[in-house]
């Protein structure tokens, strides 16, 4: 940004020198402020093209006194904006900086980077309706342009800036953050990064995916890892022959020898809980509480467990078969 200063300097002096000659004696008819910006524009251009014509030639006849109204009139003016601008450059920095970095250390670093870039440009925005006050611009007509041209755009960008107001309302809200993994807008994937218009995810296969924000604010967004701790439940059916009671200390034995996994405390723990009489099965279930980044390879564990503790005690678990009678007429 510091190696496009003198770049925004010569251009701001440009825009400032042709500013200088415009003069707004008396507030415009909002009706015809077109008209009276095109007189304005045009008596600008004229008095100032006559005043360093005027000046060039008495300069040229050897009269250097010619210089001193152009000067305080055009010159001065001039340099004070650009110091106007430049001390609000700095001090919207450093406001920036003041209003960011509390809420990247205690929030989030999305979203203090976003509160950082919206007040320096708002710093800057009051600085430059400032200087253009100096030089007679009717804030009032700019500020209509100014609306004007925004409805126009907001017409043109009406998809870009729907996922804009849902990326603030994302990072408002936090309904996640960097590091969660979510479910929304039909994507299962952890969130790489959270920007105004997009959500960058990294799938479990290794995938990069930009979802538009406004695809998932719109709809349900499942936090999977909001939690620390997640339950495991398998679900198995075991034939109707096997002792429910026998079933329910096979099922408890599995359970307990992965008991390295489980995280205990009140609504923790494990269960196994008898669900209903299926078609071709007793159905169970065995919940087991763990650590939320453990979900996976637990439930990989407790579900060999489960198999080979009904497997020893010769408890079968039902499959579907189908049987064909053949005749002979």
């Amino acid at each position: 940004m510091k190696s496009n200063i003198p770049a925004m300097i010569a251009a701001l002096s440009l825009s400032l020198a042709f500013l200088a000659g415009t003069v707004v004696a008396q507030e415009s008819d909002p009706e015809s402020e077109e008209t009276v910006a095109e007189v304005e524009v045009s008596g600008a251009i004229e008095k100032a093209g006559a005043d360093v014509s005027g000046a060039a030639g008495k300069v040229m006849e050897g009269d250097l006194s010619a210089l001193v109204p152009l000067i305080q009139e055009y010159v001065i003016p001039v340099i004070t904006a650009l110091l106007i601008l430049i001390v609000a450059y700095f001090v919207g920095k450093c406001m920036a900086r003041a209003a960011r970095n509390p809420i990247e250390k205690r929030v989030d670093a999305t979203l203090g980077a976003f509160t950082g870039k919206l007040v320096f440009y708002a710093v800057m925005i009051f600085a430059l309706l400032g200087v253009l006050g100096m030089f007679g611009v009717s804030v009032a007509s700019f500020a209509a342009v100014v609306a004007a041209a925004g409805f126009a755009v907001g017409l043109a960008f009406q998809g870009t800036l729907s996922n804009f107001a849902a990326g603030v309302l994302l990072l408002v809200f936090r309904p996640y953050k960097v590091g969660d993994v979510i479910n929304a807008a039909g994507v299962t994937a952890k969130v790489i990064e959270i920007e105004l218009f997009t959500t960058v995810f990294d799938t479990f296969d290794n995938r990069r995916i930009i979802v538009p924000n406004s695809q998932i604010s719109g709809g349900m967004i499942e936090n999977v890892t909001y939690h620390t701790e997640r339950r495991v439940d398998v679900g198995v059916g075991v034939e109707y022959s096997a002792d429910i009671e026998k079933t329910r200390a096979t099922l408890t034995a599995a359970a307990e020898s992965i008991k390295e996994d489980l995280v205990e405390g009140e609504g923790r723990g494990y269960q196994v809980v008898l669900g209903d009489l299926g078609d071709s099965a007793v159905s169970w279930t065995v919940r087991f509480w763990t650590e939320a980044g453990n979900f996976f390879p637990v439930k990989e564990k407790l579900t060999t467990a489960v198999k080979n503790h009904l497997d020893a005690v010769g408890i079968g678990i039902p499959f579907p078969q189908m049987d064909v009678h053949v005749h002979k007429d």
